[in-house]
C-alpha cells in the first residue's frame, strides 16, 4: 500500500493532507523520512507527529439511499456532496459506483477493496433495478428496440430489461440492467427523445434498498 494512501486509512486526512504531511516531514516509515511513492508492508512502523498509526483492518459497508441533488464524490465544486449528509463515523468510506446528481437511491459505500472489486467489474454482472419516469410515454417500437437489439451508443450497444411499474403508466418502468456504464439509461433514452426526469435505484446485486428513508444509511 502506498505511504500516502496508508496515512490516509490510518488518520481520516484526505489523500492531498497525506501527502502534505510526508513532504512536511510529519511521517516517519521505520524511523525513515519516506518518498512519496514508498509502499508499506505488514512489517513496517508508520509514525505522524512521532506517534504510531495504523489502518483500521476491520471492513464495513454501509447503504445510503441517496437523496437527488447531491454529487458522489468529495469535491462537489459548489454542489453538495453525500458526504455533507453521511455520519462522520462512515465519511473515510468509498463509493461502490456512482449515481448522478439528479439520481437517487441505493448507493453503497465501503471500504472493503475486495467487495467493491466483486460490485463493479464487468466480468460479475452485478444486476441493477431502477424505477424510473420519463418526460413522455415510451412507444412500443422504442421498448422493443431497447429490450431486443439494444441501442447503439458512442461507447457500445445498450440493452436494457425494461418492465412497465403496475403503478405507473407508458412513462414509469423499472429497468433491469447487468453493466454500469456513465449515465447509461439517461444516454439510452436520450437518444430517442426521451428525457428520464425520474431515476431511483432500488437493488445492486444481493443488496435491496427496501423502505430505507431519503438521505439515512444502514449498515450491511
Amino acid at each position: 500500500m502506498r505511504i500516502n494512501k496508508y496515512v490516509a486509512l490510518a488518520t481520516g486526512l484526505s489523500r492531498r493532507a497525506a501527502d502534505a504531511a510526508i513532504s512536511e516531514g510529519r511521517v516517519r516509515l521505520n524511523g525513515q523520512r519516506p518518498g512519496p511513492g514508498d509502499d508499506v508492508s505488514e512489517k513496517d512502523t508508520v509514525t505522524l507527529d512521532d506517534r504510531p498509526i495504523t489502518p483500521a483492518v476491520n471492513t464495513m459497508t454501509i447503504m445510503l439511499n441517496k437523496p437527488v441533488g447531491y454529487v458522489v464524490s468529495r469535491n462537489g465544486q459548489g454542489s453538495d456532496t453525500i458526504y455533507n449528509i453521511l455520519p462522520i463515523e462512515y465519511r473515510l468510506l468509498k463509493p461502490v459506483g456512482r449515481l448522478d446528481k439528479n439520481s437517487s437511491g441505493l448507493l453503497l459505500l465501503t471500504n472493503d477493496g475486495d467487495l467493491a472489486n466483486k460490485l463493479t467489474h464487468p466480468s460479475y454482472k452485478k444486476t441493477k433495478i431502477y424505477d424510473i419516469s420519463l418526460n413522455l410515454p415510451l412507444q412500443p417500437l422504442h421498448r422493443q428496440m431497447i429490450s431486443d437489439h439494444g441501442i447503439e451508443l458512442e461507447d457500445g450497444n445498450s440493452r436494457l430489461s425494461l418492465e412497465r411499474r403496475a403503478d405507473g403508466n407508458d412513462k414509469d418502468w423499472t429497468v433491469t440492467m447487468h453493466e454500469g456504464r456513465n449515465r447509461q439509461i439517461r444516454r439510452t433514452f436520450g437518444s430517442l427523445g426521451y428525457d428520464v426526469v425520474k431515476l431511483h435505484r432500488t437493488h445492486f446485486g444481493s443488496y435491496t434498498l427496501g423502505d430505507l428513508p431519503s438521505g439515512q444509511v444502514r449498515q450491511v
